[in-house]
């Protein structure tokens, strides 16, 4: 099955977060991890995705103030962090959501993230993702982590089920995008 036909079946989107939706750059102070940075293309990505009918969740090895801020700005309501058995939190998912496999698509960039990449219909690497990843990966991003490959990502699986130009159309008329569940 080519990757198009895999976009056109998504209906959740999971994300890793340090190298996915951050460049990977942690940056500790005294008192911890002080800092991320992520794109604004990536949140507004995210927010068109909701809008467009599509959930999204992170699933993270890690655990961060910083990433439950992030995710509760762009009303990312499944954050599961402290992940280190990613499997768990997609089946977690999958039942939530009364989903197939093929219905979720997830981006990763690290080796942690291949037993979910192999595991869900559509399984994205970003450009700087380990050769591993890339290898397991329907599609590698031209974008870096952190640096708008997510918002490639919605942008892919949007076009893929022929909802991007309505996405256009709504922000040539002033942002309004109707809500689809």
């Amino acid at each position: 099955m080519d990757k198009t036909s895999r976009g056109q079946k998504i209906k959740l989107l999971i994300l890793d977060v340090d190298g996915v939706l951050t460049d990977g750059h942690i940056i500790f102070g005294r008192d911890g991890e002080l800092m991320k940075n992520f794109h604004a293309q990536d949140g507004l990505g995210i927010t068109i995705a909701h809008k467009a009918g599509l959930k999204t969740a992170i699933i993270t090895g890690r655990e961060s103030q910083i990433v439950q801020l992030r995710s509760s700005e762009l009303k990312i309501l499944d954050v599961y962090q402290g992940s280190k058995n990613k499997l768990e939190a997609l089946y977690e998912l999958v039942e939530k959501y009364n989903l197939a496999l093929e219905e979720v698509a997830y981006v990763g960039d690290d080796l942690i993230d291949l037993s979910v990449m192999t595991k869900v219909g559509l399984s994205c690497a970003v450009a700087n993702a380990v050769p591993e990843v890339k290898s397991y990966a329907h599609l590698v991003t031209n974008h870096h982590g952190g640096k708008g490959a997510v918002r490639e990502v919605v942008e892919f699986i949007l076009k893929s089920q022929g909802k991007w130009e309505e996405i256009i159309n709504s922000y040539i008329q002033g942002g309004q995008i109707k809500t689809q569940q």
